[in-house]
Parts: structure tokens; C-alpha cells; sequence
């Protein structure tokens, strides 16, 4: 991907054969030219629901992020964007190779879907090098 393109902030996905779950959030673009936002989706897939849930995230919300990646490597359960105004992501170590992830819509649709996760050894390290790549963009 070229370093003018957009990517997903947040791509977890179960590995092929398994139970194809997916949770990601997409960055869709700079809310406006020198905006302070990212306009992103949720997107969230199982084999018997998906969904999308628009959610604007700041410079704060990513600083927040970063916190949330550093808690999960070790082992410590995160909520993020839980400010009771948005979607909120929550991700619990279940063991070594397993994780839980929720994804609440509380104060839109009020639907939540939660599933367990194996994501792929290395994924919190994908993670913070897609948080600079997000920092980046909204930076402009």
C-alpha cells in the first residue's frame, strides 16, 4: 500500500478456516482540509452478522489507541472510545492465542456484537504501525 493511500486503523480477522470473524476499523478519509478528524467505520463480520458503525476519531482518540495497545500487550483488558457518545471497542485477553472483542453502538442503535478472536502472532505490532500510518493522515 502506498503511503498516500488510506488503511485500516484496526484489522482483526480470525485466520482462514476458522470462524472468518472480522472486525476493523476503516479510515475513510480527513474529515475536512486542516479538519481535526478522522471519518472512519467499524466494520464488523461474522458468519451470521455484519455490520458498519460510522465513528469520528481525534488526535486524542489515537493517543488513547496507543495507551489501549501497549495495556493489551500486557495482557490487560481495554475499552476505547468509551465515551458513552460513540461506538466503543473492547477487547479482553482470553489466553496466549485468544482474544474477545465487542463492539457496542450503545447510543445509536444500541446493538452489540461480541465474538472471540485468534489473531495472528504479531498483530499488536501490525497494530502500532497502523497507528503511525493513521497519525500520518491526519496530520495531513
Amino acid at each position: 500500500m502506498g503511503d498516500d493511500e488510506l488503511d485500516d486503523l484496526i484489522h482483526l480477522a480470525d485466520p482462514p478456516g476458522t470462524s472468518g470473524h472480522v472486525v476493523a476499523l476503516r479510515v475513510l478519509k480527513r474529515s475536512d482540509p486542516g479538519g481535526e478528524l478522522l471519518d472512519c467505520e467499524f466494520v464488523v463480520s461474522t458468519e451470521t452478522v455484519t455490520g458498519r458503525f460510522p465513528v469520528g476519531v481525534s488526535s486524542f482518540d489515537l493517543d488513547r489507541w496507543e495507551e489501549a495497545l501497549i495495556s493489551l500487550a500486557g495482557h490487560r483488558f481495554v475499552s476505547w472510545l468509551n465515551s458513552g457518545r460513540t461506538v466503543e471497542l473492547r477487547i479482553k485477553p482470553l489466553s496466549p492465542s485468544a482474544i474477545g472483542v465487542s463492539i457496542s453502538d450503545a447510543p445509536s442503535s444500541q446493538v452489540t456484537v461480541s465474538l472471540p478472536m485468534s489473531p495472528p502472532a504479531g498483530w499488536i505490532a501490525d497494530h502500532q504501525a497502523r497507528l503511525v500510518k493513521a497519525r500520518q493522515v491526519l496530520a495531513g
